[in-house]
């Protein structure tokens, strides 16, 4: 009857014990999810702000220039408008002669070329003058001060023209002629155009 009688509480007691055994690994389910959940209803980290927009250069970052014999760059400057008077005098030869020389300078030799009469136009083709300054680096025109005179009805001014420059190789150049700008005399019957300036011949040489 003793020994009946303990077996059922020998189960019980093994009963329990399994229960124990598993319990503190059922306790840390409850941490897991807890960590999870949390971290499952975490807001995302709010994007970082757009950088502001860069402000427009100002002051005297103006562009570059364009490349030597950019015929789409800005046209050469010119001088100022003269009145009637002084375009019909020296000044406004010698203005025109300016127009010219800044317009080879700045290798805008298709402006220069529009400058001359139309024998020169005959003479050279516009390509057989810009070939006249091909491969070229820096130009200096220099133009002195020149001679006017009139003759048979017309007033001439003559000036010397150099050009100096280097070659693709470094090498010096450099190229002499002369510049003749005509007009009408003030005569009677003389057009506004007549009586304005206008180039007559121009002869350019190489030298060396």
């Amino acid at each position: 009857m003793t020994s009946t009688n303990k077996l059922p509480a020998l189960g019980l007691a093994l009963a329990l014990a399994a229960c124990q055994q598993q319990a503190p690994d059922n306790a840390v389910a409850p941490a897991e999810n807890a960590a999870s959940a949390a971290s499952d209803s975490a807001a995302p980290a709010p994007p970082a702000p757009a950088a502001p927009p860069a402000e427009p250069a100002t002051g005297d970052s103006t562009p570059a220039p364009g490349p030597a014999g950019n015929e789409a760059a800005a046209p050469a400057p010119t001088t100022p408008p003269l009145t009637d008077r002084a375009e019909r005098s020296e000044t406004g030869a010698r203005a025109l002669l300016l127009d010219f020389a800044r317009a080879i300078e700045l290798k805008r030799f298709s402006q220069a070329y529009a400058l001359l009469s139309p024998a020169d136009r005959k003479r050279w083709s516009r390509a057989d003058f810009t070939n006249i300054f091909k491969d070229l680096g820096k130009i200096m025109v220099a133009v002195p001060t020149g001679t006017l005179e009139g003759a048979a009805g017309s007033l001439y001014y003559s000036a010397p023209v150099t050009i100096t420059s280097t070659d693709k190789d470094g090498r010096p150049v450099r190229i002499e002629g002369e510049a003749v700008l005509r007009r009408v005399n003030d005569v009677d019957g003389a057009t506004p155009a007549q009586l304005r300036w206008r180039f007559d011949k121009v002869t350019l040489d190489w030298t060396h």
